[in-house]
């Protein structure tokens, strides 16, 4: 039982489920890696009495084919004990119920002396020594699952403190995305503050809904077996319009074309995502595709949900109808990638390259309608010119498409900074317009137009600037 899976984040959202279950609205992570290292749950829910909390400690408390309460986040009756003990030897549950304290625990060293099942019922004193009690008292109701001799923790590590410090680091990201959509309140619904070692912890949303950029498409919802699944989904902003932080919190070390696909939400718990189903594949036109599915737990049945609530299958129901909607997001992410960054249609803008498709696929050639050339090319010899086009031509037979397809597929982004970029964009405009007379109606086509002239188009905040400067010194 101990080796079902569960990694220590998965075990922490397995215990914060049963405390938001519990309607609790406050749930503290306390950790301790030095003297008598230990894990500390505490929550102000409803809390358990004696009878409630000897119950819930039993292996399989509760038959997986009854009804739920529809907000319940619980399954097999399973999650407090196998999470619990896949991380530690020794368990202790404290409750606080209507003035009531009780605990009870499960030591593995205590049932292999004994060779029997034996749950240890703890007595005042025994609880009054146990760390953080204090904090549930100041609750007034409320629960602590307090984790002891943390031997998974401890296997093949040279140092406790420096590895549970990593994995809680670790944890700290994958539970403010799993649980994300408590910790930021949504309208009818109250706030969860989630927090380890006293130190709140902030929602990743991996929809980035409060950026302008994200495209939120029409929502969806269909009825299985008379219950409503809800499709919502989203085109995310391209690499190119996030901050190093946005796209670091997006994306994580997987990247934004890793993480593309269907987002799961059981009662609003994020339990599966960056998956098609085998309904599409994983490509650069669907990267910026995530599509939030939410599904009631009165189909756990159906999704074959296993007791990590990690993994589940879609049933044949389901997938039929998330099939609609692959191709509608595919398109508009594909849009995206494409022409990212333009701030006019593509009939109006004026590129640095052609894309020319032929019987042989695609190639990509240099504009030679492209301001910056023309004016170059005016000035050279008739010989020149000629050898001017044979370089052009050198440089688009070279064009490292592969290359950039790769670059694109790892999310690198560009090695220029702000400073730099408009350094570079003052730099090609003042050589663009050092030989046009000032008076010449060019000169005054192209200010009017730079900001549709790439590489232009993709700073206008720079390019508006550049071009005040350059009408103020005509």
């Amino acid at each position: 039982m101990r080796s079902i899976g569960y990694s220590l984040e998965s075990a922490l959202a397995d215990l914060i489920d049963n405390s938001i279950s519990a309607k609790a609205k406050r749930i503290n992570i306390e950790f301790r890696p030095s003297d008598v290292p230990y894990i500390a749950i505490i929550d102000d829910g409803e809390g358990m009495s004696k009878d409630a909390l000897e119950s819930a400690m039993r292996h399989g408390s509760t038959n997986p084919l009854q009804m739920r309460h529809k907000d319940d986040m619980g399954r097999y009756g399973l999650g407090l004990k196998t999470s619990s003990l896949s991380q530690c030897r020794r368990m202790t549950v404290v409750s606080l119920r209507n003035g009531v304290l009780c605990a009870y625990c499960w030591d593995l060293d205590v049932v292999v002396e004994r060779r029997s099942w034996i749950m240890l019922e703890l007595d005042v004193d025994d609880i009054e020594d146990l760390p953080h009690v204090e904090l549930l008292r100041a609750e007034g109701q409320g629960t602590m699952v307090l984790w002891q001799n943390l031997d998974r923790l401890t296997a093949g590590e040279s140092s406790l403190d420096a590895a549970l410090g990593q994995q809680m680091d670790h944890a700290r990201s994958h539970l403010s995305l799993v649980f994300h959509r408590f910790i930021t309140p949504e309208f009818g619904r109250s706030r969860v503050s989630l927090s380890i070692n006293q130190n709140a912890l902030a929602p990743i949303d991996p929809f980035l809904q409060n950026h302008k950029a994200t495209q939120p498409l029409d929502e969806d919802n269909f009825n299985v077996e008379g219950s409503r699944i809800v499709v919502k989904p989203f085109i995310l902003p391209h690499i190119s319009k996030l901050s190093p932080d946005e796209l670091n919190r997006a994306g994580g070390s997987d990247g934004f074309r890793n993480q593309q696909g269907f987002y799961i939400y059981r009662n609003r718990r994020l339990i599966i995502w960056g998956t098609w189903f085998r309904l599409a594949r994983k490509d650069e036109l669907s990267k910026l595709a995530r599509v939030r599915v939410d599904i009631p737990n009165s189909l756990d049945h159906l999704w074959t949900l296993d007791i990590k609530k990690s993994a589940a299958h879609p049933p044949e129901a389901v997938r039929f109808n998330l099939r609609r909607t692959i191709e509608r997001i595919r398109h508009v992410s594909g849009r995206t990638i494409t022409f990212r960054g333009r701030s006019a249609e593509r009939g109006d803008l004026v590129p640095g390259w052609h894309e020319v498709m032929d019987r042989n696929g695609v190639r990509f050639d240099i504009n030679r309608g492209h301001p910056s050339i023309q004016e170059f090319s005016r000035h050279l010899a008739k010989a020149d010119a000629a050898t001017f086009d044979a370089v052009l031509a050198i440089i688009e037979s070279s064009f490292p498409a592969e290359a950039l397809y790769s670059r694109m597929a790892s999310d690198v982004r560009s090695s220029f900074n702000g400073e730099e970029i408009s350094g570079r964009l003052r730099e090609m405009a003042t050589a663009l317009f050092a030989d046009i007379d000032f008076m010449s109606p060019v000169r005054r086509t192209l200010l009017a137009t730079l900001h549709l002239i790439e590489p232009f188009n993709q700073h206008p905040a720079v390019t508006k600037k550049i071009v005040e400067e350059l009408e103020k010194n005509d």
